[in-house]
């Protein structure tokens, strides 16, 4: 009797494979199973600098790390992030195609997740920069950018000699992410330069190569002698070093871009959270959980300062201290009572802000900062 109800098992296994228990998030995965889909708002394949040349340099270090094959990973380029319609159809062509995981690398992609997910359960959606997220396969990634914000404002206070600075935005304070590192920038600039100013002048685009070149040439001739940034490409960088000014790049090293104009460049590594996120799905114990990564994590760093540019020893040790400060963890850039440019007071005595603020709640600028 036990031998024909084995062999029934096997028959309906057979016949109605559906009887067998699907994979569904937080479950391992077996990593020759594993099928990735990426959104990239640009094309990180012909670009050398930026945002997400950032990010697909995370992929291919998680790639490496867990030795998937080039086939197990595709691509979608030049996915414009307020396109919806077009954003979810290259989503949706990814699933068709056996996409299991996918990893949408822009802000604006997050809606067309947080829909998908409800529609597709047994695909993860893993959405960078966002706040949307479920219990069950969407989740969103961010590190603690700030932190190294605060670093390269020293950077930059300690080399202007015209005390205007410019910053290159691509939104205003509607969006937290670009206020906050705005903000902690100019916290970093207070702290050796108490006179020097910020000003700010927005794109109303994460890439939009021709303004973000356009926005530094105007901050320059308002007399900003550093050019700072929170866009895509290096065209403000290259604008600075046309204009015999100074830098500081964002998401990857720009001093290749603009040898004699970068001084340090805001750092992205993506692949300590892609990496980690891969891992998870493999062994099973991949969760939801947002993850927000510190510069102690090393996701988010300060490239070295420019060897080429004469530094006082008194910025690098104002540097490597506060550095330590932020990395054990008692001071988090965002400390006190803050004065933002139109007179509130924000914060509390001997207390940081809290992560969801910061991430999600700074539509202010710190005192010192205005925009053109």
């Amino acid at each position: 009797m036990r031998f024909h109800l084995i062999v029934l098992a096997i028959i309906l296994s057979t016949v109605f494979p559906s009887c067998q228990k699907q994979w569904k998030p937080g479950m391992p995965l077996a990593k020759e199973k594993v099928k990735i889909g990426v959104l990239h708002i640009s094309d990180p394949f012909t670009e050398s600098a930026g945002y997400t040349y950032a990010h697909q340099m995370g992929i291919d270090q998680m790639q490496r790390s867990l030795g998937l094959a080039d086939n197990q990973i595709i691509y979608r380029t030049h996915v414009d992030d307020t396109d919806s319609m077009n954003i979810e159809s290259a989503m949706r062509d990814f699933i068709a195609q056996g996409v299991n995981i996918i990893i949408a690398t822009s802000w604006g992609y997050m809606d067309a997740c947080d829909k998908l997910a409800k529609e597709f359960p047994a695909v993860i959606f893993a959405h960078a920069t966002g706040y949307k997220y479920n219990d069950s396969n969407f989740t969103n990634y961010f590190g603690k950018v700030h932190q190294a914000r605060y670093l390269s404002g020293i950077v930059a206070g300690a080399k202007t000699q015209s005390n205007r600075i410019g910053y290159v935005a691509a939104w205003g304070t509607d969006n937290s992410e670009v206020t906050g590192g705005i903000s902690a920038f100019a916290l970093g600039v207070e702290k050796v330069n108490p006179q020097a100013r910020i000003y700010v002048k927005v794109t109303h685009s994460w890439f939009d190569p021709m303004g973000e070149a356009d926005a530094a040439k105007i901050l320059i001739a308002a007399g900003c002698d550093v050019i700072a940034q929170h866009c895509d490409t290096a065209n403000p960088q290259i604008e600075a070093e046309r204009a015999g000014v100074w830098g500081i790049g964002y998401n990857t090293d720009m001093v290749m871009d603009a040898p004699d104009a970068v001084l340090t460049s805001v750092l992205w590594h993506w692949g300590a959270y892609y990496t980690f996120l891969l891992r998870s799905i493999i062994d099973g114990s991949f969760t939801t959980v947002p993850w927000y990564g510190t510069l102690k994590d090393g996701i988010v760093d300060l490239s070295p300062l420019n060897e080429t540019t004469v530094w006082e020893p008194e910025t690098i040790r104002l540097l490597q201290s506060e550095r330590q400060r932020i990395e054990e963890g008692a001071f988090d850039v965002f400390y006190g009572v803050m004065e933002t440019n139109d007179s509130r007071r924000i914060g509390t005595e001997g207390e940081n802000l809290g992560d969801d603020e910061i991430r999600n709640k700074i539509n202010w600028y710190y005192r010192t900062v205005n925009e053109l």
